[in-house]
């Protein structure tokens, strides 16, 4: 992909860090402690500039539209992504910012504009996270219902955002899912032909959508052992359709100073402390409706669900977390998403001690 901009995942280093998560209350935690994230919108500006003047890559958040209930009602608040990014493109001047969409409720015509506006409003560092939903309560909120022709839809869906950028007259789409007349959408993204794009999916069907028109795929794994499977299996997919795709993955981080301690608190907050009826909800919803994670994972970890939200737990000291992110780009991986019971409070400690030994390993700059 040619392109004008830097982009979000455009930098020097060889492994991109993020923060993830942080629109939405809990962030990926499912936890009762009392310094759980409330993602108010002070937070997150005060966490976006921390991330930033620490050296992380990118900033991406979730697309939440109803919680899952339990005590905390986790992730009942979140800020929809379009106009949070816009927020924070205007208070920060080098990290990348993702969008997360779905698909089936947002028109293609009007995430062409939105995505683009937040690229100007950047100066080029917007990218774009392609979902297809597979909560059906939240869809119900819109009438709507998740399909299992989602991805055939994300296919028109993307090719009508990419094509408003580069159509030099107003065009026509008839599709199987969209008909569109004379659509225009100007100002173009800065990014050409289109902002950076990835998709998150662990299923056959986005994976193959991934390939086809993503420029990341984001994965989880059980175990890291694991994760050049799944490196494999993206390229082999992006190169029977004539393209390379990269490949990222989520964690949630606790670090501290000692082993033991780092290990006690995420026991503290992700055991002890869990918010166990929305943990149940959430792997309950998950595992009927989602392909997002390895089938056994809903059974072996429990704890990683309220931790945060299934994904790789990256706990211990500095030294640890470095060299189990260090062990993860062995695998083939580019970059990875992080999240934090609280990102303000956290994420100064892990860009002071973690970033640095990563650049002592090569992964950074």
């Amino acid at each position: 992909m040619t392109t004008t901009a830097p982009g979000p995942l455009g930098g020097a280093h060889r492994f991109k860090l993020g923060a993830f998560s942080m629109n939405a209350d809990g962030g990926l935690a499912i936890t009762t402690v009392p310094e759980r994230w409330t993602a108010r919108w002070e937070d997150n500006l005060a966490a976006a500039r921390i991330a930033e003047e620490g050296g992380l890559d990118f900033l991406l958040p979730i697309a939440r539209w109803k919680g899952f209930g339990g005590r905390t009602r986790v992730r009942e608040w979140s800020f929809e992504t379009f106009t949070w990014a816009a927020g924070l493109a205007a208070a920060t001047s080098r990290i990348g910012l993702f969008m997360t969409v779905h698909v089936p409720l947002v028109h293609p015509v009007y995430a062409a504009k939105a995505l683009a506006t937040v690229d100007h409003i950047s100066a080029g560092r917007a990218g774009l996270n392609i979902v297809c939903g597979w909560n059906p309560d939240e869809f119900a909120m819109f009438g709507a219902t998740p399909s299992e022709r989602a991805y055939d839809q994300a296919a028109e869906w993307i090719t009508i955002v990419k094509r408003a950028y580069t159509a030099e007259e107003p065009f026509d789409f008839a599709g199987e899912f969209y008909r569109l007349k004379g659509v225009v959408s100007r100002p173009a993204s800065l990014q050409r032909p289109r902002p950076v794009t990835m998709n998150a999916a662990f299923g056959d069907p986005g994976r193959n959508f991934a390939a086809r028109h993503c420029d990341y795929l984001f994965s989880t794994f059980s175990d890291i052992a694991d994760g050049a499977r799944h490196v494999a299996d993206i390229r082999d997919r992006a190169a029977r359709a004539g393209r390379e795709v990269g490949i990222c993955t989520v964690a949630h981080v606790v670090c501290r100073d000692s082993q033991d301690e780092a290990e006690a608190y995420y026991h503290r907050y992700a055991v002890e402390m869990a918010d166990h009826a929305a943990v149940d909800a959430h792997m309950a919803g998950k595992k009927a409706f989602s392909r997002s994670h390895d089938p056994e994972a809903y059974d072996r970890y429990r704890q990683r669900f309220a931790g945060g939200a299934g994904s790789y737990p990256l706990v211990g000291t500095p030294e640890h977390v470095a060299a189990e992110l260090l062990r993860i780009a062995e695998q083939g991986y580019q970059g990875a998403a992080l999240s934090f019971v609280n990102y303000t409070a956290e994420l100064p400690f892990f860009c002071r001690r973690v970033l640095p030994l990563l650049r002592d390993a090569g992964l950074r700059e």
